[in-house]
């Protein structure tokens, strides 16, 4: 027990070292790629959101795929190979002259994350304990906060420089996250030995409750990829600098530093996983709607901080009510799966709003894309609203006499 126990704490110290240098790979890139391509290039805004897009879906759409790749063959094959994979993706980028170049090097870099984050995302379901599960996805974020904002502000510099170096760095992270993982992660089984591949995808394939909850958040992640399409565009417009990326990024690290940890335990004292996830978009909804209004710096950051403490409520919810699910004979492919909805919300949300921003410059409406997102998220909203009431108890007949 005590080994298992020291085990469990190593593994869980490496995923948090690990996941600061993957989120901080990532955030280098993929909050400029807007910025560089169509406000540096003049790109159509539309083509641009068309390749995040695709990223979006090979990497959450053949999600569950690589997370039965990971049942059957351990979590580590499929890390490292990932994330070489996508270090390949980032370099292409560097090169991308025209949308077809841009386009394949989403495609690369999304099927590398189909590799790595369903296993990832199963290491942390096999290493800690359900009570103990919110608290720890909860540092996971205040980290990928403090990540996140480190990324955005060397993307901004090197943008500043030359895009070809965002490109190169991104690639140097996942080739160095890649180093650490094939010499230090120990070959962690993510699943019950002998489950094949097929049989580990079909097991979360017949849970229509949690097919039904997976395709319900679509409409969540439609308004959160928006953090890297129309508000990065929105932030540079009304500051004149894409530097200001990097301070939206910086409100998000500050909030998660100071609200992150509390707010998990206070959620845990008195309220569900489904009324945390409730109230987490509805706040969200709020923030979104007052973008439509907002057309100065000030109050976009403010819209900006609001939006980020919704999140910072919804988040660790969300994670740790898609981990309930999951079974020990398939957990790599339940992660997998939750991904599904992450593919349908990236696709949709970042081509429509990059369609929606070109539609709104020409018909000269500002607010037009912050209020279609509204208005998806108010529905997001009542339908899981829906499914977490409890059916109401049918009364007892009268006993006659």
């Amino acid at each position: 027990m005590a080994a298992a126990a020291r085990a469990r704490k190593l593994g869980k110290r490496f995923l948090m070292t690990d996941h600061m240098l993957v989120v901080s790979g990532f955030y280098l890139v993929f909050p400029v790629v807007a910025l560089h391509f169509v406000g540096q290039l003049g790109w159509a805004a539309a083509s641009v959101g068309l390749a995040l897009g695709v990223r979006q879906m090979a990497q959450q759409g053949m999600a569950l795929f690589g997370g039965s790749l990971s049942d059957r063959f351990g979590a580590k094959p499929m890390i490292v190979g990932g994330m070489l994979l996508r270090a390949l993706g980032f370099a292409t980028m560097a090169y991308a002259v025209n949308p077809a170049m841009l386009v394949l090097s989403c495609v690369l870099s999304g099927l590398g994350g189909a590799l790595f984050d369903p296993a990832r995302g199963a290491l942390v379901v096999k290493l800690t304990r359900p009570a103990e599960r919110p608290r720890f996805y909860s540092i996971l974020m205040m980290q990928e906060s403090v990540a996140a904002v480190t990324g955005a502000l060397l993307g901004t510099m090197l943008l500043g420089v030359e895009f070809r170096w965002v490109g190169l760095g991104g690639c140097a992270a996942f080739v160095l996250a890649a180093l650490a993982n094939a010499w230090l992660l120990p070959a962690y089984r993510v699943a019950t030995p002998g489950t094949s591949a097929v049989n580990a995808m079909r097991i979360p394939l017949r849970d229509k409750p949690f097919i039904m909850l997976v395709l319900t958040l679509s409409g969540y992640y439609i308004m959160t990829v928006q953090l890297m399409m129309l508000v990065p565009v929105t932030l540079t417009e009304l500051s004149g600098t894409p530097r200001t990326v990097a301070w939206m990024y910086a409100v998000d690290a500050l909030l998660a530093l100071m609200l992150l940890y509390p707010m998990a335990r206070l959620g845990e004292r008195y309220l569900t996983l489904e009324a945390r996830l409730l109230a987490g978009i509805g706040i969200m909804c709020g923030a979104v709607l007052a973008m439509s209004a907002a057309a100065a710096l000030l109050p976009m950051f403010v819209c900006i901080a609001v939006f980020y403490t919704g999140s910072l409520v919804a988040e660790p919810a969300r994670e740790s009510l898609v981990s309930r699910y999951a079974r020990p004979s398939a957990r790599a492919s339940y992660m997998g799966l939750s991904r599904f909805g992450l593919a349908l919300g990236g696709l949709f949300g970042y081509t429509a709003g990059g369609w929606l921003l070109d539609w709104s410059r020409a018909v000269h409406t500002p607010a037009l894309p912050w209020l279609v997102l509204a208005a998806i998220g108010l529905l997001t909203l009542t339908v899981l609203a829906c499914a977490a009431a409890p059916l109401p108890q049918k009364k007892s007949p009268p006993v006659a006499g």
